[in-house]
């Protein structure tokens, strides 16, 4: 009989409770049970943890880049290998890089390194096209003479690779794009998220109920809300099925609006943390460009804040472990809700069914967090690797 591997000696929290004195039995890459401790025996390979948290690995729904590298810089599989690996220091076991506006020679060399990337089992889940269907009047740090709206070839497109990869994630604005073309991807299985939009509340809803699923990095670059013109971050709030990810960084979005959020959003579960993450995290790497144009990496707070030349906010330089540490500190919320806004809710934003817990049939995926929720281990189908 082949021994079957367990984790004791850390807390475990399975996505929606947690477990003492237990163990995480697993095999083959997918768990299996959590036992007590006690009715481990001989037929089990032991491993037993320093205390912390043994939590289910965490899902980032948006990432530019990590260990010195940008996705528009370099787009294929290896640079989307090297992002998922400088990640999973910090308790990331799985991801979807992430494309900024850019050419469409570009986003088509993404998109063929995404075919290929999610083939194998190395942490990029999907790809998330972040443009070039992006409102000018919204660009953020993007490019705005590259953003237009969404043609007949794109449809064929993005529907062709959402048949093809884990998941496909597209950011696009109400400005560039009709709610029979939301309705025509949405029912390819293609995730719409509308972002970097001056779009009106009514505007939003009409594309929410056509199909988009979310809006991205709720607040940023997005029409606010206004007490007689509720904008897209009113209608994200109000909506009950729609999903907003959240750049948790204290750089982004004031704590207060996000605890107001947290406390508004119709709907259970309906906000998940994303790092917006640029080539810094996991590198030594103080600077790097946007589209050729320099970023500057300013210090304080739990990461640092990354800009323009103009002072323009440029992605974060923030870890999904951090995210949870400031979710708890800062936003008042449980330990549990903060683990599942970085795990359990992108999954199912996602529709991934075998990520976001560890219980029976599911992925071993699988973080370890010490006592200040700082990542020591992670887990990926079974195989650990250690914290940097």
């Amino acid at each position: 009989m082949k021994r079957k591997s367990a984790i004791t000696g850390a807390r475990i929290f399975d996505g929606e409770r947690f477990h003492d004195a237990s163990a995480l039995v697993f095999g083959e890459g997918r768990i299996e049970a959590i036992l007590p401790e006690a009715a481990i025996g001989a037929n089990h390979v032991v491993e037993r943890l320093n205390g912390g948290i043994l939590a289910p690995g965490f899902i980032d729904v948006q990432v530019n880049g990590g260990g010195g590298l940008m996705l528009n810089d370099l787009p294929v599989p290896d640079t989307m290998y090297a992002i998922a690996q400088a990640h999973r220091q910090y308790g990331t076991t799985g991801l979807l890089p992430t494309l900024i506006t850019d050419a469409d020679a570009v986003r088509d060399r993404a998109i063929e390194a995404a075919v290929e990337a999610t083939r194998s089992d190395k942490g990029v889940i999907g790809l998330h096209l972040e443009g070039p269907h992006l409102a000018p009047a919204r660009k953020g740090a993007h490019l705005a003479e590259l953003m237009r709206p969404v043609t007949d070839a794109d449809m064929v497109l993005y529907i062709r690779i959402a048949e093809q990869i884990g998941a496909l994630v597209i950011t696009v604005a109400a400005e560039q794009i009709t709610a029979d073309q939301v309705r025509r991807l949405a029912d390819a299985g293609v995730v719409v998220s509308i972002g970097h939009s001056n779009a009106t509340a009514e505007q939003a809803f009409g594309l929410f109920d056509a199909g988009a699923r979310s809006v991205t990095h709720l607040f940023n670059a997005m029409s606010q809300i206004g007490h007689r013109a509720p904008g897209l971050a009113g209608a994200a709030l109000d909506h009950s099925a729609v999903w907003c990810g959240i750049i948790a960084d204290g750089h982004h979005v004031d704590p207060m609006a996000l605890r107001l959020a947290l406390r508004a959003k119709r709907g259970e579960g309906h906000l998940f943390f994303v790092t917006d993450a640029m080539a810094p995290v996991g590198s030594q790497k103080a600077g790097f460009e946007i589209n050729g144009r320099p970023v500057t990496r300013v210090t304080g707070g739990i990461c640092s804040k990354l800009i323009l030349a103009d002072g323009t906010l440029a992605g974060s330089d923030l870890d999904m472990a951090s995210a949870v540490r400031f979710g708890v500190r800062e936003l008042e919320l449980s330990l549990a809700e903060a683990l599942r806004m970085a795990s359990l809710y992108p999954a199912r934003y996602l529709r991934l069914d075998d990520r976001g817990l560890l219980q029976p049939g599911m992925r071993m995926d699988a973080v370890h967090l010490d006592e200040n929720l700082f990542a020591r281990a992670t887990w990926r189908m079974g195989e650990k690797a250690n914290a940097d």
